[in-house]
């Protein structure tokens, strides 16, 4: 059986639907032939990453942005304090006694 994906708009719009309507999830899943645990998932992740949630294809593409993100921060941050190392070598290495 072929995996289902769904645009962006569809997930924002269900989301909505329960968040701004009122519905209940369920009914809101029933009625768009969603699985319920979908719909949570979407609902959670709209509400952690507002309008910037469902990048892409969906959530999996959103996690590898943000762990690329997470990573390029931590190789500047890394850089940085090899800069800071190679500057004061001097003082690191050992003097004559």
């Amino acid at each position: 059986m072929k995996r289902r994906s769904y645009s962006k708009e569809f997930k924002r719009q269900a989301v909505l639907l329960v968040l701004n309507e009122g519905n209940p999830p369920q009914t809101v899943a029933k009625q768009l032939d969603v699985h319920v645990n979908s719909l949570y998932r979407w609902i959670t992740e709209y509400e952690t990453y507002g309008e910037r949630a469902f990048p892409g294809k969906g959530s999996r593409e959103f996690i590898r942005q943000n762990q690329l993100k997470q990573l390029q921060k931590e190789n500047q941050a890394l850089k940085e304090e090899l800069e800071i190392l190679k500057k004061f070598r001097v003082f690191l290495k050992k003097r004559p006694r």
